[in-house]
């Protein structure tokens, strides 16, 4: 994992940000640019690419990302709302004290990337590849990793709300570091997945009810 950077100035690439002007475009190459502030609503940016970029305090609404590529990006403090980026992908990118919300990212690749302190609801992540992430202390709520590979994934300080696995394939993710685990599926799709003994616990009617155990006391 990179190391975490906790502002712009910090950012390796930082002194060589330039401000951007004007809308998100198709097929853009978006090199070492700083998005600060302001929204950028309904804008078609299919096949843009994004290599060492900051965003900061930035809305994006309704935004078209599809198979766009983020490498080394870094987000803080910024919304993103209803943004169809499926079949996008992301390496080595850090999300900070943001929020994705309605947010269609089937189909995508996440690889060595952090999110921190950010909201997550009702974020599509069928089919998805995600390969060392980690999800700090996030609230991640109505999320689907249906047929999804998450491999070296955790989930420190972070609580799961409403999150289905389903057919997704797990290896080595750890839950154990989450706050809590609100499984609506119950144990579908946790076959891989490292958890504590507390949390086998409090998952246990649910295991029973998909094994057909019957738990009465007398």
């Amino acid at each position: 994992m990179p190391p975490a950077y906790e502002q712009v100035s910090d950012l390796p690439y930082g002194h060589l940000l330039r401000p951007h002007t004007g809308p998100l475009r198709k097929d853009e190459r978006y090199d070492t640019v700083h998005f600060d502030g302001g929204t950028y609503q309904d804008q078609p940016a299919n096949g843009a690419s994004f290599l060492e970029c900051a965003f900061t305090g930035v809305e994006l609404s309704g935004v078209k990302l599809r198979q766009a590529r983020f490498n080394e990006v870094w987000v803080q403090g910024s919304r993103w709302v209803a943004v169809a980026a499926p079949e996008s992908e992301w390496q080595d990118a850090q999300l900070l004290g943001t929020v994705l919300a309605g947010v269609s990212a089937y189909g995508s690749a996440l690889r060595r990337v952090v999110l921190r302190h950010c909201k997550l609801e009702s974020v599509n992540l069928r089919g998805a590849l995600l390969r060392d992430v980690v999800f700090e202390d996030c609230l991640l709520r109505d999320i689907d990793f249906g047929d999804a590979k998450l491999t070296d994934v955790s989930f420190p300080g972070s609580t799961l709300d409403e999150v289905r696995f389903g057919t997704a394939r797990l290896r080595q993710v750890d839950l154990r570091g989450a706050v809590r685990l609100g499984l609506p599926d119950g144990p579908q799709g946790l076959r891989g997945a490292l958890i504590s003994t507390t949390q086998l616990f409090e998952l246990a009617p649910q295991f029973a009810h998909a094994l057909g155990i019957t738990v009465k006391d007398r």
